[in-house]
Order: C-alpha cells, then sequence, then structure tokens
C-alpha cells in the first residue's frame, strides 16, 4: 500500500508519501530551522505519525518514541553521509542493523482462489517491533541497491532539509506544492521586480 502526499499533509505533516517509510520517518525532522523541528516531539504526534504509515507496515503496535527517535537519527545520518560523500557516525550503521534484526521473518505462501501469493510473517514473539524493523529494512535496501540510491535527493530549496526519492531526474524540491510553488513565485518576483543596482 502506499500513502499519497495529499494524506501525509491533511495528517499535519508537511512532507511524505515517499516510496519508502524510511524516508518518510527522517523527513519528521526539519533541520533548517533553528533548534529543529521534530514533527514527532511527543509519544502523540509519534502515534498518529505511524497510525499514518500503517497500511505500509506489518500490523502491531508503534513503537515507542526513544527507539522511534533513535531509528529516525540513524537512517538519516546514513542517507546523509551518502549525499555529502563522508562516512556515517559511528553507531548509525549498528542502529539501523539492529532495528532490522530484532524482528525475524520468514516467507509464507497463502492460498488465493486462482493459486498461492507470498505473505511475510514478521516473528515478534521474543520481542522487538514489527513497524520499527520493517523501517530499517527499507532503509537497508535503499542503501544497498546502487540504481534505487542513485535517485536519493536533498529539496533544492536551501531552505528544506527534506529528502525524497526523485522518480524523474527533473525533480528537485521535497513537495510541489511547498517548495516547488516557493521557489516559482520568487523566480517569478525577480523577473517582475527587477533590481536597478
Amino acid at each position: 500500500m502506499s500513502i499519497s502526499l495529499a494524506d501525509v499533509q491533511r495528517a499535519g505533516f508537511p512532507m511524505g508519501g515517499e516510496p519508502l517509510v524510511a524516508l518518510d520517518l527522517v523527513d519528521t525532522k526539519m533541520l533548517v530551522t533553528d533548534p529543529p523541528t521534530d514533527l514527532i516531539a511527543d509519544p502523540t504526534t509519534a502515534q498518529a505519525w505511524w497510525r499514518l504509515q500503517a497500511s505500509r507496515l506489518p500490523g502491531g503496535p508503534a513503537p515507542d518514541l526513544p527507539a522511534t527517535r533513535r531509528l529516525r537519527t540513524a537512517i538519516r545520518d546514513l542517507f546523509d553521509a551518502h549525499l555529502e560523500h563522508r562516512e556515517p557516525e559511528a553507531g548509525s550503521l549498528d542502529d539501523v542493523n539492529a532495528a532490522a534484526s530484532a524482528v525475524p521473518t520468514s516467507l509464507r505462501l497463502a492460498p488465493t482462489g486462482a493459486g498461492y501469493r507470498e505473505e511475510v510473517r514478521w516473528h515478534t514473539e521474543q520481542g522487538g517491533n514489527a513497524a520499527l524493523a520493517a523501517t530499517a529494512r527499507g532503509a537497508i535496501e535503499l542503501l544497498a541497491d546502487p540504481t534505487r540510491l542513485a535517485r536519493l535527493r536533498r529539496c533544492a530549496n536551501p531552505n528544506c532539509s527534506m529528502l525524497f526519492l526523485a522518480e524523474t531526474t527533473r525533480r528537485q524540491w521535497c513537495t510541489p506544492n511547498i517548495c516547488g510553488n516557493r521557489t516559482r513565485v520568487a523566480r517569478h518576483y525577480r523577473r517582475a521586480h527587477p533590481t536597478t543596482d
């Protein structure tokens, strides 16, 4: 399943609806404000965010806020390290791997009216949170796929820190209705009001 940018914005989050929950998670912290703006600053907003993502995740309880923030920080660091051509912080890779491995999975064959379908079973019997594990797994799959990873971008708006996967090489902004629109308006203003220095 997927969610749209409109769904995310109706729920009060400016950015989201990316193909990966991991990208939507890192975009819950706006790094260009001082101090950074945490869009899931309390358990209530974090729970609302996880509910919004529920259709894309295995069933089970939403992760707690400290675990959510820890995974968000680790994934963001790995994504930023890639975009900035630097090594990630010590521990980021370990945190993502730990979250992914906390809930093992197995494939199951389920009957359908016309044959069978493949299902993934998330084994939470020994603890761990399936939503965190699936989110970490999505980040791992992106980072390990050079073709998809080449589509990872930071918004071209210098006043934005959001990340996204570009479906086309022309996509420059995280959202067309916020950053894209601001850029177009500013460009129009500059053309309509040229400076006379």
